[in-house]
């Protein structure tokens, strides 16, 4: 579509809708005219920024890519390989889920710091100071930390 095309599109569209606007005005009176109103003007916005011609060109470069999805072979193959991809992933996570483990702790560098035997049981043999605390160090110890 050329220039002219657009700006008569736009000038159609503002017409139309100052149309709309009149007859909102008569019947519902002031509020729904100026929403009328800002409708109006968006189409000669758009013809004005160029918005409108973009528009239409993302619509046909939608349509584009949605012509070669279905009709290439080469495309299927990248959703395929896409879909694995997502499989693989998902798989990798349940696997890691049901080992009970996320990412591995790293050792602090903090040498008072506490930490945790290899086994992954939280340390043992700490006298509990009284029975508030022996509460909340059951209640460490449950999630894994000491």
């Amino acid at each position: 579509m050329d220039d002219v095309t657009w700006g008569a599109l736009a000038v159609v569209l503002t017409v139309v809708g100052g149309l709309y606007t009149w007859f909102a005005y008569r019947r519902r009176g002031l509020p729904a005219a100026l929403k009328g109103a800002g409708l109006t003007l968006l189409p000669l916005a758009a013809y004005l920024t160029k918005t409108l011609r973009m528009l239409t060109r993302i619509g046909d470069a939608v349509a584009d890519w949605a012509t070669s999805l279905v009709f290439s072979p080469l495309v299927w193959v990248g959703i395929g390989v896409a879909g694995l991809a997502v499989v693989l992933f998902g798989a990798g996570r349940a696997l890691e889920a049901r080992a009970g483990g996320g990412r591995p702790r790293r050792a602090t560098t903090d040498p008072e710091a506490p930490t945790l035997p290899p086994s992954g049981a939280p340390a043992r043999g700490k006298p509990a100071i009284d029975d508030d605390m022996a509460e909340i160090e059951a209640l460490l110890r449950k999630r894994g930390i000491s």
